[in-house]
């Protein structure tokens, strides 16, 4: 009998404890929620970086119009400025890119898988999937060594070895980024 009257008085406390630790687990899994900040920003900061180097690249083609009217020595720099700020457009684009991977990626892994991405079948982008943290981490490292890729290309472009010193280093900066290349294509195929 006395084992029966200790069940009934730990029952409601049960119960209170069930009820309490509902509630706060309930608030746990939805503070999930707050990473909705990071993927808005993430996503607004995509559309500005495409945003302003869309308008750099009209900038720089709007200075092209100019170019059959220069002598040699001016259409050779301005050809060589054009260069460089095509290979930025291309680094700003990467970087919007990057913006927004990383921006479907947390929506992806903290909140909900994008249905429209799943509906796509075939058609759809399968760089846009994510499944994993890792498999975050992997993309965004990749759009990260193509910024830096293009980054080195842009320097590149101006440098102009003088002595044999300089131009090893140059050879040995090209290598490690065919390196770099070479190894972020062989994690890839691993997958």
């Amino acid at each position: 009998m006395s084992d029966n009257h200790e069940e009934a008085s730990k029952a409601p406390e049960n119960k209170v404890q069930g009820v309490s630790e509902r509630v706060f687990e309930s608030a746990l899994w939805n503070s999930r929620f707050v990473v909705l900040v990071a993927v808005i920003a993430s996503l607004f900061t995509a559309f500005a970086v495409f945003y302003t180097t869309a308008i750099d690249v009209f900038y720089t083609i709007s200075h092209l119009s100019h170019y059959h009217s220069l002598d040699d020595a001016g259409r050779a720099l301005l050809k060589a400025q054009t260069v460089a700020h095509a290979v930025g457009a291309v680094d700003g684009f990467l970087l919007g890119a990057i913006m927004l991977i990383f921006s479907l990626g947390l929506y992806e892994l903290f909140i909900s898988k994008i249905d429209a991405a799943e509906e796509g079948g075939k058609d759809a982008s399968k760089i846009l999937m994510i499944n994993s943290l890792d498999d975050l981490k992997d993309k965004l490292a990749k759009v990260i060594v193509m910024i830096l890729i293009v980054m080195f290309f842009e320097q590149a472009i101006f440098l102009k070895p003088a002595e044999p010193l300089e131009l090893l280093y140059y050879a040995l900066a090209i290598m490690m980024v065919s390196l770099a290349l070479y190894l972020s294509h062989k994690s890839s195929s691993k997958h």
